[in-house]
């Protein structure tokens, strides 16, 4: 039987995940702590790419992770402006979504294992479709492998706390790439090319600027639901 978090249990979870997070980021040697977090974070941000890209009706062809942190997510097809734009905001509010999923299904045991199995088997999908590097490879495998074992092996409560924490850094993630909203260039490892909010103005109108003060607020709302439900739906 399916089996709510508690509200005391489900804030602590919480709570907890954050503090352990700023910590890492904080203490010496917190960046390379931390390391693996950012990784997770460029991951949802480049796949949200890839399946909106799909959504439009476009191709998406593969994808790359780099070691120092960049992505790229790469696509074809014969897109209006509004497709262009819708593409590269799913980069900016596609870690939003995924963290308010995270809540959503954390409250919940049985749900919890499941998405997880779901996850990984999703990423293993990726991993055989679209992932073109071999440092892509190995993160994403190791992140696959992640959720299949703690969706099969691990106990209820454990994949719970795993969600939660997983969610807790796809929603800080929005934080600390907040530069990025801001900026009419991206600098990866593969070169410097337009942001994602200087693609949206391109595509269709305004300063980039404003496409990413709007995105930062479409993703504090989605993840303001998120974990409203979250806690919300724990049981008292």
């Amino acid at each position: 039987m399916s089996k709510l978090l508690s509200k005391r249990r489900a804030r602590r979870a919480l709570l907890g995940s954050v503090g352990l997070t700023l910590l890492l980021y904080w203490m010496p040697f917190g960046e390379v702590l931390s390391y693996p977090l950012v990784l997770l974070s460029t991951l949802a941000h480049e796949l949200a790419h890839g399946l909106m890209a799909e959504l439009v009706g476009g191709d998406f062809q593969s994808f790359v992770l780099h070691s120092d942190g960049s992505g790229a997510a790469r696509w074809s097809g014969n897109p209006s402006r509004l497709d262009i734009a819708l593409v590269a905001g799913a980069g900016l509010v596609g870690p939003a979504l995924a963290a308010a999923g995270c809540f959503m299904v954390a409250k919940r045991a049985r749900l919890a294992r499941v998405a997880l199995v779901i996850l990984g088997l999703l990423l293993v999908a990726a991993l055989l479709l679209v992932i073109r590097n071999a440092f892509g490879w190995l993160f994403v495998g190791v992140v696959a492998a992640s959720c299949l074992g703690i969706g099969v092996k691990a106990s209820q409560q454990t994949a719970q706390l795993s969600l939660v924490f997983v969610g807790t850094q796809l929603a800080l993630s929005v934080f600390s790439r907040a530069d990025y909203l801001f900026t009419d260039t991206a600098r990866t490892a593969d070169g410097a090319m337009p942001s994602d909010v200087s693609q949206i103005a391109n595509a269709l109108v305004g300063p980039y600027w404003l496409w990413g003060g709007l995105a930062g607020l479409v993703s504090l709302g989605v993840l303001a639901g998120g974990l409203r439900s979250f806690l919300q739906g724990a049981r008292d």
